[in-house]
């Protein structure tokens, strides 16, 4: 026969609660998932000491490149950097030595002395010089040198054909030490001098070749480090009262062979070295002969 199991309250109280029902295990149960979420570990660029460390080594490096600053600061207004530096063509009575990198501006029309490696299409072919209109150019540096004595040590007479032609011997005399110009010396008016193209290493040049536009004297750069003539010879002169070249003081430069004075003037090159302007030789003095030193780096005198 099937029981009954007896109703009422008695029957109720018999049923013992699960303990997956129990209400203080059930909160337990959620807090504890909480509790691990709230625990995290962080990777170590994250954490708060390592952030800490980054701000000390940026406030570090912040004060070293201040202090970096400041010392440079100073360095460039001390005058012993200043003498070798690089003056503008507004300074005042800045000697010019040997081995001074400088840029010559024309006076008349304020443009640079160049050159490049581009030969003329006519004349001699030789590497062309021309004035350029802007200053930042680098094909517009020259560097002043002096002339080594030249002295004949023999020569001979030839015959060849009809023409008598005269080989000369010659041997380059470096002066002895203690009279002799040397780099850092100053350059007096009327003092025999050489300009080096310093991207090409070639010298400023001249000789009776006819220039290409005005066909006045021809210049050009000629030569190289070991090779050079009297045709690369240039005569400072100094206009006004001064004896030694100057930055703020109008030069002309007369050539030895020739006789010609660096000139240029307004007619420019359509080809060749389009908006430039021809640089020539003039055996008169006039205006548009006339040389500034501008921009460079001017060597200190030597004592």
């Amino acid at each position: 026969p099937s029981t009954v199991a007896p109703s009422g309250p008695q029957a109720l109280s018999r049923r013992k609660p699960s303990s997956s029902s129990s209400p203080g295990a059930s909160r337990e149960d959620r807090t504890e998932p909480s509790r691990k979420s709230l625990t995290v570990d962080y990777p170590f660029w994250q954490q708060n000491w390592f952030i800490g460390l980054l701000f000390l080594m940026a406030m570090g490096f912040l004060g070293f490149a201040l202090f970096l600053f400041l010392s440079l600061d100073l360095d460039q207004g001390s005058p012993s950097s200043a003498s070798a530096a690089s003056s503008s063509s507004t300074s005042q009575n800045v000697e010019i030595t040997y081995g001074t990198v400088l840029k010559l501006m024309h006076e008349k029309t304020k443009f640079r002395l160049h050159s490049h490696d581009v030969p003329y299409g006519s004349g001699s072919g030789q590497q062309s010089v021309t004035g350029f209109p802007n200053v930042d150019d680098s094909n517009s540096y020259w560097e002043v040198l002096v002339i080594t004595r030249i002295i004949v040590i023999s020569e001979s007479i030839k015959l060849n054909s009809s023409l008598i032609l005269r080989e000369v011997e010659i041997e380059i005399v470096r002066p002895e030490p203690d009279t002799s110009a040397k780099q850092g010396d100053t350059i007096p008016s009327g003092t025999i001098i050489r300009l080096q193209h310093m991207r090409t290493r070639k010298w400023l040049h001249s000789h009776l070749h006819a220039s290409p536009i005005s066909g006045n004297l021809e210049v050009s750069c000629f030569g190289g480090e070991s090779e050079s003539d009297t045709g690369d010879y240039w005569r400072l002169i100094i206009e006004g009262s001064g004896k030694t070249w100057k930055q703020d003081q109008k030069i002309r430069l007369q050539h030895v062979d020739t006789g010609g004075y660096l000139h240029s003037h307004d007619k420019k090159y359509a080809r060749i070295a389009g908006g430039q302007q021809e640089v020539c030789g003039v055996r008169e003095k006039r205006a548009d002969n006339v040389w500034l030193a501008a921009e460079g780096v001017y060597l200190p005198i030597t004592e």
